[in-house]
């Protein structure tokens, strides 16, 4: 696709646009806020389809404004957090700073500079990220040191922008340095370098315009991330991976939301013990995908996703299919029209707020599938599918601002693996749904308690099963490898392979000390009990941060 035809096409349409919103950037402890007052809710909010993420900047507002049971102090705290966040859709005193540094400084409590005129608005950030910290399985000494802007506005109320760039160097905890000594990435970034002997060095650039084409559908186009569930992770997709160039087209009417996304990939980035190859370019691969959300009642939901991940080229370029510009859901007719090539998924989401303050949601994934097969019950390889089952309980057992989640993910062996890295389920050598790609199964248990207004509490208990490769082998669990080189036909079951039990504990208390500057006090305690004694590993990892207008790291696999 020709991105410079496509960026003067999309300017060009804002001729027609009416006013536009950007979005409120992926942050699990901020959306946590969100969601919760949709939950509490009961009756979902007329303004947010919650499956897709993130979510635009005035669907947020609004949903806050219609919550009906935030009362307690912190509710109110958080509402007024939020909205204050978004002024340009809010425009209340509040938001306004007493006492200006220099006049010109700080005029409102979310911006260190900002300009509002009727055609024009504009607000600047800085970003920071300083954490250090202590590791008991290595012998450096973890830190984070990221330094950057953010910037976001909008242009003649039709045009919207947002961009953040940051630098960062860091030392992460060793099992995250394996990772990165592993795939030859690091978790959640694109290119990096390798910073003294157990560093990374990386610059994270992303940004995007949006437009409103009329008062139902909006445009976005950009570089940056998107997920798809309710719950804590993904099995349709995640975050995890780095961000992409993609285009997305919204629709929302009536009960239904429906989302186009056409999406960029690299299929693979070559690396040295370095970093990443910074002289040859890297092989790209395309995702269109759609979801569509539907309120079948004020209080239950469904969703249906389907992706098709494919290549039209060689190892030196690559050409769009234009057929799955379609933007009619169903690509598996498409792709069987154009001789079958791709890599076809289907799958659907669904939540129920069962009662005030209790949400039930789901997932589930079909890469492949034959009845036949898995009536037949002998681990054939080829059935490929993903199953998620998680609930919400907010202002648990009646005590205020107490919120428990409880979430069980499974992923058969071989799921979203294909013939090739051109149609692997997979961007920039990291699985587009789930960290630990497939075969696995994970339970996972989240409390976050806000006993003060400022002060929050999160505990994260995460256990799982899953199944690695013996060398020159292949059992399913790595989405990066060729499925046609499997280890064998039948027999196959989660966590086969090299066996791995896993405890993860994440312990934070997050103090907000002014408008989004936070001192977090993070332990994490990581069990790693392989069958392959190598790789058996015990972490113990205590931090403190000081973060500005940045969301926390989660190296939560």
């Amino acid at each position: 696709m020709n991105k410079n035809i496509l960026l003067i096409g999309l300017l060009f349409a804002a001729s027609w646009v009416s006013a536009q919103s950007i979005y409120a950037p992926l942050n699990a402890d901020y959306y946590h806020l969100i969601d919760r007052a949709d939950v509490l809710n009961k009756s979902f909010s007329e303004s947010l389809h919650t499956s897709f993420k993130p979510y635009r900047a005035t669907d947020v507002v609004a949903t806050i404004d219609s919550a009906k049971d935030l009362t307690s102090t912190q509710d109110m705290f958080n509402a007024t957090y939020i909205k204050t966040d978004h002024w340009e859709y809010w425009e209340e005193d509040s938001v306004l700073s007493k006492k200006p540094f220099l006049k010109k400084i700080y005029r409102t409590k979310a911006d260190f500079l900002h300009v509002n005129t009727e055609d024009f608005t504009l607000r600047v950030n800085p970003i920071l990220y300083l954490s250090a910290g202590r590791d008991s399985n290595s012998g450096s000494s973890p830190f984070i040191n990221t330094r950057g802007a953010q910037i976001r506005g909008s242009i003649d109320g039709k045009i919207g922008f947002y961009s953040s760039i940051e630098e960062s160097q860091a030392i992460f905890p060793k099992y995250v340095q394996d990772y990165t000594s592993d795939r030859g990435v690091v978790p959640n970034e694109a290119f990096w370098k390798k910073y003294g002997d157990y560093g990374v060095d990386f610059f994270t650039a992303r940004g995007y315009f949006t437009f409103n084409a009329s008062k139902h559908i909006g445009l976005q186009f950009g570089y940056d991330k998107n997920f798809v569930g309710n719950g804590y992770r993904s099995l349709l997709l995640s975050d995890f991976s780095a961000p992409s160039t993609f285009l997305k087209i919204q629709t929302k009417i009536w009960r239904i939301q429906y989302t186009n996304l056409y999406t960029e990939l690299v299929a693979d980035a070559p690396y040295t013990s370095f970093g990443s190859n910074g002289t040859d370019q890297f092989p790209k691969k395309f995702l269109t995908s759609h979801h569509l959300s539907i309120n079948i009642t004020d209080n239950f939901n469904v969703g249906i996703f389907e992706a098709i991940i494919f290549n039209r080229g060689d190892s030196t370029g690559s050409a769009f299919e234009w057929n799955y510009l379609n933007p009619i859901i169903f690509y598996r007719s498409i792709e069987q029209y154009t001789g079958s090539p791709d890599n076809a998924l289907f799958g659907i989401d669904w939540k129920w707020n069962i009662t005030k303050g209790v949400q039930f949601y789901g997932q589930g994934l079909l890469d492949e599938m034959v009845i036949s097969e898995l009536k037949a019950g002998n681990g054939w390889w080829g059935n490929k599918y993903s199953i998620q089952l998680g609930s919400k309980y907010y202002n648990a057992f009646g005590v205020q601002n107490l919120d428990l989640q409880a979430e069980y993910n499974l992923s058969r062996p071989f799921t979203y693996a294909h013939e090739s890295i051109f149609t692997n389920y997979a961007h920039y050598r990291m699985p587009l749904a789930h960290p630990l790609g497939a075969n696995f199964k994970e339970a996972i248990f989240i409390a976050r308690y806000q006993p003060l207004r400022q002060l929050s509490l999160s505990g994260k208990f995460i256990l799982s099963q899953y199944g690695t490769d013996p060398i020159n082998e292949n059992y399913g669990g790595d989405v990066l490898k060729d499925y046609t080189t499997r280890s064998q036909e039948y027999g196959n079951e989660i966590g086969q392979g090299v066996s791995n039990d896993q405890l993860f504990i994440d312990l934070t208390a997050s103090y907000m000390l002014k408008h989004n500057l936070f001192v977090d006090l993070k332990h994490v305690y990581r069990d790693r009990a392989s069958a392959d004694p190598i790789v058996s590993s015990t972490t113990n990892f205590t931090s403190i941060a000081i973060r500005l207008n940045v969301a926390a790291r989660d190296h939560s696999f």
